[in-house]
């Protein structure tokens, strides 16, 4: 039999087909490899050892001030009513004036002597467990971008929250309770997409207790109670639906979207439960209320907050964010700052203490990392006669417990703390950081959406190992 030789161009026109298999072949392969296990929420070891096991995220919503609550600046009380003697960002969200120096002392505290401003004085006493940054840095002057950015790494696109990636890459310690929790979330500047899980199955998005609307003595997890019908016949409903799927899956093959519905039901259910009783503080002392200052009318609702965090991290849940907002002062002070910050602080600094002591006493702060900041800081300079803009240039967060070096600084600003300029930490620097001191390296946790692998710190981010004891 004779066999006409092909050409390079006849045989790659006659294999065509079996060129788009091959590539069909490889596209199912890597689907599947991102399809998560039975259990997506099963606990489960990082890529390297972690220093943390949690995280307790307090978020001040609105932007607090950098130099009138953790970096001082010296310079700016001499120069107050000056002009800034440097050029002002390009890109700015309201017109500012000349240089506006603190209305509140600082001083030195702890073994460490890290300045505080007299805004925090129950924070002041904790100092030597925080690391303080002050100089972190983003890119978005307005708060919609920069609550996206901070949350989830992306200003201009819709990403998975950083919650979700964490829920995603180490699941949860306890099998009733959700990964991923938001205590009273604000529901503006990108709302649910802070805490959203994107294109990660929807397992992985954060469960909301309430809103920042809610007092938290009224926030429930919607829907977490079925009065229509019973336990017995819900778990019933359950098994049948399970029967179903796995039928389904029998014929059709894994179905990542189906698995993660499925999940979410089972899990509800489960949450019935355990939600109550981690809500329920009738087993906590009297002495333990006091602490997070749940007998004051102004830190009752943050204290309660931060009560539940840590009942939410002693059972298992990996992420925990507390959001600190209200409809009418946030930390926003566009205008009359020293009232509007002294509300604020009031309200957050003898919780926010009570919670350091708190799982420190207990053992927890060891393996806790408790994260606070706001989405970003607030010029030098003055907006208005008593107010300060939005100042994503440079401003401080601070880090506590889970692997951190205690009383510490790390980085600066300038001499009058409007950007960052010493040992600078770019918000993915800080994700990276995050991740890592939770056992994850940022660039292995990844992703595979729409062709392309992606993750939390984008093409960035760099972890700061200095800050780490």
């Amino acid at each position: 039999m004779h066999f006409a030789p092909y050409s390079r161009r006849a045989l790659l026109q006659q294999a065509a087909v079996g060129f788009g298999s091959l590539a069909l072949t490889s596209l199912f392969s890597q689907t599947l490899a991102a399809t998560p296990p039975v259990n997506p929420l099963a606990a489960r070891e990082g890529h390297l050892p972690a220093r943390a096991k949690r995280i307790i995220f307090l978020f001040m919503k609105g932007g607090p001030s950098h130099v009138d609550t953790f970096d001082p600046k010296p310079l700016l009380d001499r120069d107050d009513g000056k002009p800034f003697p440097f050029d002002k960002p390009r890109v700015q969200f309201a017109a500012t004036g000349n240089l506006l120096k603190s209305p509140w002392k600082f001083q030195q505290h702890g073994e460490s002597g890290l300045p505080v401003s007299e805004l925090f004085p129950n924070v002041a006493t904790c100092v030597d467990d925080l690391c303080v940054i002050n100089s972190v840095h983003g890119t978005n002057p307005a708060h919609g971008g920069a609550l996206l950015k901070l949350h989830t790494g992306s200003d201009n696109f819709v990403r998975p929250s950083i919650g979700s990636w964490l829920s995603y890459g180490l699941g949860t310690e306890n099998a009733d309770l959700p990964a991923f929790v938001t205590i009273c979330p604000t529901l503006a500047h990108g709302g649910i997409n802070n805490w959203g899980s994107a294109f990660l199955p929807a397992v992985y998005q954060g469960v909301p207790l309430g809103n920042a609307s809610v007092p938290i003595e009224q926030a429930r997890v919607r829907f977490i109670e079925n009065s229509q019908i019973p336990r017995d016949l819900q778990q019933l409903q359950l098994e049948m639906l399970g029967q179903a799927n796995r039928e389904h899956q029998q014929q059709s093959g894994p179905e990542a979207s189906l698995e993660a519905r499925i999940n979410s039901f089972e899990l509800a259910f489960r949450m019935q439960t355990a939600i109550p009783k981690v809500e329920d503080l009738s087993d906590e002392t009297e002495a333990t209320k006091q602490l997070y200052g749940i007998d004051d009318p102004a830190t009752a609702n943050f204290g309660r907050m931060c009560l539940l965090a840590r009942r939410f991290s002693e059972q298992g849940v990996r992420f925990i964010q507390v959001t600190h907002s209200d409809s009418k002062v946030q930390w926003d002070q566009h205008g009359d700052l020293k009232n509007g910050h002294e509300k604020n602080a009031r309200e957050v600094d003898k919780p926010i203490a009570g919670l350091l002591k708190d799982l420190k006493a207990r053992g927890l702060l060891e393996d806790t990392l408790v994260w606070w900041g706001g989405e970003f800081g607030r010029t030098p300079v003055a907006e208005g006669n008593n107010g300060r803009d939005h100042n994503p240039e440079g401003f401080t967060m601070w880090l506590a417990g889970g692997g951190v070096e205690g009383g510490t600084r790390y980085g600066a600003t300038d001499d009058y703390g409007y950007f960052a300029a010493e040992n600078k930490v770019h918000i993915h620097d800080l994700h990276a950081t995050i991740l890592h001191l939770m056992g994850l390296d940022h660039e292995k946790l990844t992703y595979r959406y729409a062709g392309r692998d992606f993750r939390l710190t984008d093409v960035e981010g760099n972890v700061v190992r200095e800050i780490m004891s």
